[in-house]
């Protein structure tokens, strides 16, 4: 406990702390993100939990890698070597991940245009509710392995103390369960936000891409451009005066078809 604590009274560990807290609310984002798309395609009753349990899976899953730093470490180590490059475990887990992002932005990209598959089958309104629930929040827990390890990278390299880590981590998630919900109607009202939301979700699976395949992109690049489209959008909104326009819905098993 004292190792988790002590640090309270130590006035440049907070300076590490606010700095740290403020990185890894930007890095949040994403995973507020992707969230609130993969809730939006539940029932308005299950939107709320799936948030909560999306948000809070995560949280525990950087606190417990948090506490296997030596292991973290171990997952820069080359597992084998291809083409003269050589790919860790962190590589690898980075590169499935933003497949696994391009794929699911894709694919939701076609439905909210094109609509759903006909291919659909008939099964009860219970199962398929259960299984929408169940499948997405498998979803989620798979793309939070991937923003944990991006998150718990920076912390480790930011901060010293295991406390500091663990007390921004906490606070952060406990700022997103707080703005999930607000974010997640937002995007669910303006579909062309969905949209954008999506586009910066296939921007963020070719970053992982790329930095598992080595090749660095400065986050500062990525940031500035989801901005100014964020500034776009928002000169978009008041133009239209509230008017959005009408995508198809979805409200099938996400992985049907």
């Amino acid at each position: 406990m004292e190792s988790l604590f002590g640090w309270i009274t130590q006035p440049e560990a907070w300076l590490a702390f606010g700095t740290l807290l403020l990185l890894e609310v930007v890095l949040g984002i994403d995973n507020v993100i992707f969230i609130s798309i993969l809730a939006g395609k539940l029932p308005p009753e299950q939107r709320q939990r799936a948030r909560t349990i999306g948000l809070l899976a995560a949280m525990l899953m950087r606190l417990g890698l948090l506490f296997s730093i030596s292991w973290i470490y171990s997952l820069k180590n080359d597992l084998f070597t291809l083409f003269g490059m050589g790919f860790s475990g962190r590589d690898l887990i980075l590169i499935f991940g933003g497949l696994f992002l391009l794929y699911k932005a894709v694919k939701e990209m076609h439905e909210q245009l094109e609509g759903p598959g006909a291919h659909e089958g008939t099964p009860t309104a219970g199962k398929v509710a259960g299984a929408n629930f169940a499948a997405i929040i498998g979803q989620i827990m798979i793309l939070d392995i991937v923003f944990s390890l991006d998150s718990v990278i920076t912390a480790v390299g930011m901060a010293d103390d295991i406390g500091v880590m663990v007390a921004a981590v906490v606070v952060t998630v406990l700022i997103m369960l707080v703005a999930a919900r607000p974010i997640g109607e937002f995007v669910q009202a303006h579909p062309t936000v969905k949209m954008l939301a999506l586009a910066f979700l296939l921007l963020i699976g070719v970053n992982l891409i790329a930095d598992g395949f080595g090749f660095k992109i400065p986050k500062g690049y990525t940031y500035f451009a989801m901005g100014f489209a964020i500034a776009v959008e928002l000169l978009n909104l008041r133009a239209r005066r509230g008017k959005p326009v009408q995508l198809h819905e979805t409200n099938r098993h996400p992985d049907a078809g």
